[in-house]
């Protein structure tokens, strides 16, 4: 009978082994979340315009939101958010889900991602049409961190997860510009709403924080 012999790895090769795997494996989640900060996409494919209507913008009868937090890296390529995503003009992506059309139209979730603050929350305009008329802008300011979970299996797994800090409504076809300058938010209005004929372009500032206590 062939004699079994079992070998062991010197220590400094096993530690070795031990540490490389969640090194790798944070670096490969940096590099995630330095991509959502920098584009708002994940391994290149954006991330669905239709994630805000889940963490706000499709509930207008509540005026906090309930939905707060989505997963992105699970989102990006779900069933969920399958619905195609098209340009929808200048730096703007948009939704139509599939199954919401009717006689008023159909449903269109879209966002223009504005960027990163400097301590590093994210800043998006992005709108909202139930298939009316009205066409509901908002400024989010989201926060960005992985997570570990399980999967039903047991297995641990790696969440990329936006949070909703502040939703700040600009109103019905609303037009207008934002930038950031360090962790402040310029809004510039150039048309408030559909009647809106002034020529006025009042400019609003927005602090972004986390909150504290």
């Amino acid at each position: 009978m062939p004699q079994i012999v079992q070998r062991s790895a010197p220590l400094g090769l096993l530690s070795l082994v031990l540490v490389s795997h969640p090194a790798r494996a944070d670096d490969a989640t940096r590099e995630l979340l330095d991509e959502v900060r920098h584009s708002f996409t994940l391994d290149g494919k954006p991330i669905p315009p239709e994630i805000f209507r889940d963490i706000g913008d499709g509930n207008l009868a509540d005026s906090l939101p309930i939905r707060v937090t989505i997963d992105v890296k699970a989102a990006v390529g779900s069933n969920l958010y399958g619905d195609e995503i098209t340009p929808a003009g200048p730096g703007w992506i948009a939704q139509r889900p599939a199954d919401k059309a009717s006689l008023n139209g159909t449903d269109e979730y879209a966002y223009h991602y504005v960027g990163a603050t400097a301590n590093g929350l994210l800043v998006v305009l992005a709108s909202a049409n139930k298939g009316g008329s009205g066409t509901f802008v908002t400024l989010h300011i989201l926060d960005l961190a992985a997570a570990k979970a399980f999967t039903p299996e047991g297995q641990v797994y790696e969440r990329i997860n936006v949070t909703a800090l502040r939703d700040i409504s600009l109103g019905d076809r609303w037009y207008g510009t934002a930038r950031i300058a360090g962790n402040t938010i310029i809004v510039t209005t150039t048309r408030s709403g559909p009647t809106d004929d002034s020529g006025k372009a009042p400019v609003m500032k927005v602090e972004a924080g986390r909150p504290q206590g």
